[in-house]
């Protein structure tokens, strides 16, 4: 089946639990526009109202205004019903590698003001450890960045600065950089998050550990929805 017919189908199912009345976090990336896009949908047809989205990235805020969505910020509204969100890499225990797109500060941020974040994959993101399929990206400031680099391999990463197909270097919203690190399977993913954490000039890492509360993930056989 097309992958990004299964990107839809798990997507649009997890606009089922948005209700209005509802602030809800807009994910970034190629899974979660098909969630807002049915989210505008749903707002043009009267089915949902008095939503407010928060979006994750500056360009989900772009889309989001282009369909007509109605928008607000952490500011205003510190505490978000429900956030859908993709990822790039999903364990049996439901914690996630997420910033395949750069978003994943902003999108870390929102998921943790989040009373439910709901990511939506399809199966071929389903992995037996984090890192078996997909390396960590991780946010790193400009100044200094080769040193988070040798860092980061110390840690025993084979590292790679994010470019951009023109070949310059990748920034996020933040204007910072990312290095995507592949460890290989990932045995004690709370062990490195927190030496990611403690690192000055890493402002964010794409470990999402004990976050996520749902995944829908589409596959061959249907739409599964897991529980953590």
């Amino acid at each position: 089946m097309d992958v990004l017919k299964l990107k839809r189908m798990a997507a649009e199912r997890a606009v089922d639990f948005v209700e209005s009345g509802m602030v809800v976090g807009l994910g970034h990336g190629t899974t979660a526009i098909f969630a807002i896009r049915r989210i505008a949908r749903l707002l043009r047809e009267g089915r949902l109202h008095d939503i407010l989205g928060v979006p994750c990235s500056c360009q989900v805020e772009d889309d989001a205004r282009a369909l007509g969505i109605p928008l607000t910020t952490l500011d205003e509204h510190p505490i978000i019903d429900l956030t859908i969100d993709g990822a790039d890499e999903v364990d049996p225990n439901l914690n996630v590698i997420k910033g395949g797109g750069g978003a994943l500060l902003r999108e870390k941020i929102v998921a943790q003001a989040s009373r439910r974040e709901i990511i939506v994959v399809d199966e071929s993101k389903l992995s037996p450890a984090l890192g078996t399929r997909h390396p960590v990206p991780v946010e790193v400031v400009p100044f200094g960045w080769r040193s988070q680099l040798a860092y980061l391999e110390s840690l025993g990463a084979r590292v790679a600065l994010r470019q951009t197909p023109g070949g310059d270097p990748f920034r996020t919203d933040q204007g910072n950089l990312i290095l995507d690190c592949d460890f290989g399977p990932i045995t004690h993913p709370a062990r490195l998050a927190a030496q990611l954490d403690a690192r000055a000039g890493i402002v964010g890492h794409g470990l999402f550990l004990n976050l996520v509360t749902d995944v829908i993930v589409a596959g061959r056989d249907g739409v599964r929805h897991l529980r953590r």
